[in-house]
């Protein structure tokens, strides 16, 4: 269980509008650092993969639709949509919203949004999420058809970050 103060969990005690609003001025960097420090604070597997789900769970749904074959990500052995527009608190920037059908992978689509939305196309090309994925050991704990499913839901990112 995570204690109720200190270390990474301050900031999961304020208002998460407010959290999401601090957010959004970071950088795919400080989002990525924010997320080792999640990872690194948990023990086990067990508690990781629950922090996934916790995070699957907080998305919001998309419009009905949104669920489309246009928004749907190839390659995924789940389903997985992924909706991309101007960010409407960053000019230039990519807001990224999405769902799943299964809770991990919502859990590996919060994450990834987490990371890149509302950031700008040439930040989000830079980051290299792969060693980053690899880095909090996410990448090593996937199964092999959710390791494909997490590379084509970044390429599809990165396509649309190269394409704005």
């Amino acid at each position: 269980m995570r204690p109720a103060c200190g270390g990474v969990t301050k900031s999961r005690h304020l208002p998460f509008a407010l959290r999401r609003a601090i957010s959004l001025r970071m950088s795919v960097t400080e989002q990525a650092e924010s997320l080792r420090e999640d990872f690194a604070f948990l023990g086990d597997w067990e508690e990781r993969f629950t922090h996934l789900i916790d995070l699957g769970k907080s998305l919001r749904p998309l419009k009905p639709e949104e669920y489309s074959d246009d928004n749907k990500v190839r390659g995924c052995s789940s389903q997985v949509w992924l909706v991309a527009e101007p960010s409407p608190t960053s000019p230039g920037a990519i807001r990224f919203r999405g769902g799943s059908d299964a809770m991990i992978v919502a859990g590996l689509v919060a994450m990834l949004l987490h990371l890149f939305s509302d950031q700008q196309p040439a930040d989000i090309l830079a980051f290299d999420a792969p060693a980053f994925l690899r880095e909090i050991g996410i990448a090593d704990a996937l199964t092999p058809q959710r390791s494909n499913g997490l590379a084509s839901m970044l390429q599809r990112i990165r396509a649309q970050a190269g394409a704005a």
